[in-house]
């Protein structure tokens, strides 16, 4: 997935489609997520700031946590709400703030944008599926028809 937290349609798959291909692949093993960065800085200031600050809760094994607290609270993304949301997951204040402050993985989130352009990205969310496209925030049944035929080869 390539994605970008400010980005309304992400949210969308995040709260609508994400539990369902938890539910019926991830947790049975059938399917990997991996989470890749592809903020729209010119419509969405926040999303470049908020990925790199999911970066800096992964130093201390909290990114998905984190990743979801984003999504959960997409209308309040601010840089006093990234390090107040990391003291609720009961990271390290301290170091979460100075790798914020620092930007210290400006040039990770900027990689992620770099091999989704690459790949063809030009909008979030967008997904592949053993190098099968499904671009936008589709209903779970997109994702499943993928799924399952790429599962049965």
């Amino acid at each position: 997935e390539f994605s970008d937290f400010q980005c309304p349609f992400c949210e969308r798959f995040y709260t609508e489609t994400l539990p369902q291909i938890e539910e019926k692949y991830i947790k049975t093993g059938k399917v990997k997520l991996v989470y890749r960065d592809f903020p729209l800085e010119n419509i969405h200031p926040q999303a470049t700031p908020a990925a790199e600050a999911a970066e800096c809760a992964d130093e201390q094994g909290k990114y998905y946590e984190y990743h979801n607290k984003l999504f959960e609270n997409q209308q309040s993304l601010s840089l006093d709400n990234y390090k107040k949301w990391a003291a609720e997951l009961g990271l390290d204040e301290e170091r979460f703030n100075d790798c914020v402050d620092s930007k210290k993985y400006a040039a990770e989130v900027r990689k992620d944008l770099a091999d989704g352009t690459a790949a063809g990205v030009t909008g979030t969310p967008a997904f592949f599926v053993n190098g099968k496209s499904i671009s936008g925030a589709q209903p779970f049944s997109v994702f499943q028809q993928v799924i399952d035929a790429e599962l049965a080869k």
